[in-house]
């Protein structure tokens, strides 16, 4: 049975997001920072011995103080992140049914790096397969040019690699300051594999968004020969098709997914599914339900 990729719609001008974290970053921006500044949230009082600013100084408190010290208010700055998305560019990403995943992944991080720019933060993208692809390594950057170079690059990319170990390549690549980065794959790897990523990530606020296309294995036929090719193996095999083993892939699939969730509740935010076509306003509903 032939099928054709459903074309994704054009992202939307702003995809919210959220961190629930603390930034550790001096350059201004719109999250909740750890230094302190002459803007942004009340966070306390001190003495103007201790933080020498009178222009944030505080009547009311300070005639309440029975010391007769001098009180200023002190802010928390506002501060930028650095956003990357990590994607996923193996072969089985190259399977092309209801959905061209890269297609997907392409119109998530144009509209991810657009939105980013607007509030002061930093986007990157680094594709890997087996090792990280060199011509979709774009380092993080608020470039509005460098947006339209990384979509494009993704779309045009052709899938033939087996692997996603260069995702843990990509980890020590961030390494540093917390980031916030979008894990975008269909997670059709190993289990060995697939922890030591979320390990390798571990101290970033990790959004893995799961591609799924159903043309996979739901749309398969009961009964048929049917030959099949593994696109993370290589290997190519023919298949006497029946209910019992189309019934045994799809709860290989289920038994995969629960192990992701699981994975996702040690290491990050709990899976975004996208299943066939992208829902844009359910994704920023999921990127702003920030975790610690």
């Amino acid at each position: 049975m032939a099928h054709h990729a459903t074309p994704q719609p054009d992202g939307p001008r702003d995809l919210p997001y959220r961190v629930a974290w603390r930034a550790r970053n001096v350059q201004p921006g719109a999250h909740r920072g750890r230094l302190l500044g002459a803007g942004g949230l009340f966070r306390d009082m001190a003495t103007l011995l201790e933080w020498p600013d009178p222009r944030r100084l505080d009547l009311r408190a300070s005639v309440r103080d029975p010391f007769e010290q001098l009180h200023v208010r002190r802010f928390e700055q506002k501060t930028a992140i650095t956003v990357y998305a990590l994607v996923d560019v193996s072969a089985s990403m190259g399977f092309r049914g209801h959905m061209d995943k890269l297609d997907v992944a392409a119109a998530i991080c144009s509209a991810m790096a657009s939105s980013a720019r607007r509030i002061g933060d930093r986007f990157g993208i680094i594709g890997c397969d087996r090792e990280i692809v060199p011509e979709l390594h774009f380092p993080a950057t608020r470039s509005r040019a460098a947006e339209t170079r990384m979509a494009a690059a993704l779309r045009a990319f052709q899938p033939r690699r087996r692997g996603a170990g260069g995702l843990v390549a990509a980890a020590r690549r961030i390494a540093g300051r917390r980031r916030l980065v979008l894990l975008i794959s269909d997670f059709h790897m190993p289990q060995d594999e697939l922890t030591a990523v979320f390990a390798a990530l571990a101290a970033h606020d990790i959004v893995p968004i799961q591609l799924v296309d159903s043309a996979e294995v739901a749309s398969l036929p009961r009964w048929g020969l049917l030959p099949l090719a593994d696109m993370e193996t290589g290997r190519r095999q023919l298949v006497w098709l029946r209910p019992s083993l189309k019934a045994a892939w799809q709860q290989g699939r289920a038994d995969h997914d629960a192990a992701l969730a699981a994975l996702a509740a040690q290491y990050a935010r709990r899976p975004f599914r996208i299943v066939d076509r992208l829902d844009w306003q359910r994704l920023g509903a999921h990127l702003t339900e920030a975790r610690a």
